[in-house]
């Protein structure tokens, strides 16, 4: 159980142990906290969404599935299922080396110590590598959770958690200027 008595979902032992949630995995980012990063980024693509919560006018939906789609030329967002957090880091960093112009990935605070993250985010991240962290600084009321305890908890569109922005861009290039 968490601090507020409630146990996180989505958390690899509890989707080990029963499976994951799709209310919780399809949770919608707030449309102001997107504007906010839409103004710095540009997005023209949202590859984890579905019609409920898409954030840009052309999205991956699990029919589409943005893990088999190519990012290439795109500017991706990506708030992806909880419970699948590392194939979709790994997707990202796979789709700037390929080609795609940036991705933003909204992910869990509170999956730091976990092998994706550990394999995959922190031996690049903030190290001028093309990958950059930003821990948001208070917790994000995310749209259409829809849980049993949501009418006598208005608190359950908040996870336990604080969140993340991992920022893969394409490397610097080279400064190719000739000394004299």
């Amino acid at each position: 159980m968490g601090r507020h008595g409630r146990a996180a979902e989505n958390h690899p032992p509890q989707v080990e142990n029963r499976g994951a949630v799709a209310v919780v995995d399809r949770r919608g980012t707030p449309d102001w906290f997107f504007r906010q990063q839409d103004a710095l980024h540009g997005f023209t693509v949202d590859v984890a969404a579905d019609a409920g919560n898409a954030k840009c006018e052309r999205y991956f939906d699990a029919e589409l599935d943005g893990l088999a789609q190519s990012w290439a030329g795109e500017v991706a967002w990506c708030n992806p299922p909880w419970s699948e957090c590392g194939a979709w880091v790994a997707k990202a960093l796979a789709e700037v080396r390929a080609g795609c112009l940036g991705a933003v990935l909204l992910l869990p605070a509170n999956r730091t110590e976990l092998g994706w993250w550990q394999d995959l985010v922190e031996p690049v991240r903030d190290r001028g590598l093309g990958v950059s962290t930003e821990f948001v600084r208070a917790r994000l009321k995310f749209l259409g959770v829809r849980t049993s305890d949501a009418a006598r908890n208005p608190r359950a569109n908040r996870p336990p958690c604080g969140v993340v922005l991992v920022v893969v861009a394409p490397p610097p290039r080279a400064n190719k200027k000739t000394c004299k």
